[in-house]
């Protein structure tokens, strides 16, 4: 991954990181399945009438909009209205890194180097650490829906690698217009028809500023800038070189929510973010150029071989071309 891939992806991190803070606030008046919907639809309206559609199937761009739409929102927004802190929340979220890997690997039979391996586990140690040391301020339930959004942002990573779009900003874009419908369904039958118009006809007031900013922010910096960026990079890379940099988000979410809400993070928790951090850089650093005495063990050795844009070795990369069908990787644009 080059430098400036890397710098985009840390900016995702940025932006996700402060999303968490500015959803505690949205949902202080939207319940959370309108918020879902209301979301999409200020996306999707624009997009349908402005953006060409991506030349994906229908159910190459279903399977997106469930996954990043739908499945990761809906729980996201549950857990933390059922109790779990920005803070944290940002934090069990990043669950979602090894569960992109593991789908990955099942859907897609993608590899990983042994130095990816070796910085997931880390920063997955890391993170299990933080959740331990925090588990007594959220209950059992928040932390297992929270689970399941990340496993369905994991489920939406690899089914936007899988649908290989040729511009991955108009899959982005066009992946909104899947989770409207279904969600002011469910808004309407669990949350009811009373407590939607309450939320609508008092959204123009003065106490309902904080929760439109908050709203806005989601809706273009997190989500357009955000899935934008996030949708190049998982296009142009394995979904295993990209994922690591999500371990990222919770060091911003926890240091944003003690901005924004005072949820001050002890020295433990300082100290785990650190080693995540450098975690994902090492998972992300391409392994040193072998010196030229080095060479012929540098052409045939997993450890030192530069990776390919598959991750794999040259050598073993080589092999499985001569074995397999050519397929040709999709073009990566980068967003106007």
């Amino acid at each position: 991954m080059t430098l400036r891939d890397r710098l985009l992806a840390v900016i995702v991190a940025v932006v996700w990181g402060v999303n968490f803070p500015m959803t505690a606030l949205a949902l202080e008046h939207f319940p959370p399945f309108l918020l879902v919907a209301i979301r999409f639809a200020l996306l999707a309206v624009p997009t349908i009438l402005f953006v060409p559609r991506p030349r994906v199937g229908v159910w190459p761009l279903l399977r997106v909009g469930l996954g990043l739409g739908i499945l990761q929102f809906s729980f996201l927004y549950l857990g933390m209205v059922a109790g779990m802190p920005s803070g944290l929340a940002s934090l069990v979220l990043q669950a979602s890194a090894p569960f992109t890997v593991v789908i990955a690997g099942i859907w897609l039979r993608e590899r990983i180097t042994r130095r990816q391996a070796l910085g997931i586990a880390i920063a997955v140690l890391a993170l299990a650490a933080i959740a331990v040391h925090r588990s007594q301020v959220a209950a059992l339930l928040p932390v297992v829906l929270l689970l399941c959004g990340a496993l369905g942002w994991a489920f939406g990573n690899v089914a936007v690698r899988k649908a290989a779009a040729p511009n991955p900003l108009h899959l982005t874009l066009w992946m909104s217009v899947v989770p409207p419908l279904p969600m002011f369904a469910l808004s309407w039958i669990i949350e009811g028809p009373d407590r939607i118009g309450a939320s609508l006809s008092t959204v123009a007031t003065t106490a309902a500023l904080p929760s439109v900013i908050g709203l806005l922010y989601i809706v273009v910096v997190a989500t357009l800038v955000g899935y934008g960026l996030w949708t190049r990079l998982l296009a142009a890379y394995p979904s295993g070189m990209v994922a690591p940099f999500s371990m990222l988000v919770p060091v911003v979410g926890v240091a944003s929510s003690w901005l924004f809400f005072g949820e001050v993070p002890d020295l433990f928790e300082v100290v785990a973010g650190g080693v995540i951090v450098a975690a994902v850089l090492f998972a992300s650093r391409p392994p040193r150029q072998a010196s030229p005495s080095t060479a012929e063990e540098a052409r045939v050795g997993w450890a030192t071989s530069a990776p390919t844009p598959t991750g794999e070795p040259e050598t073993r990369a080589s092999e499985r071309r001569a074995a397999e069908p050519e397929t040709v990787e999709p073009d990566v644009v980068a967003a106007p």
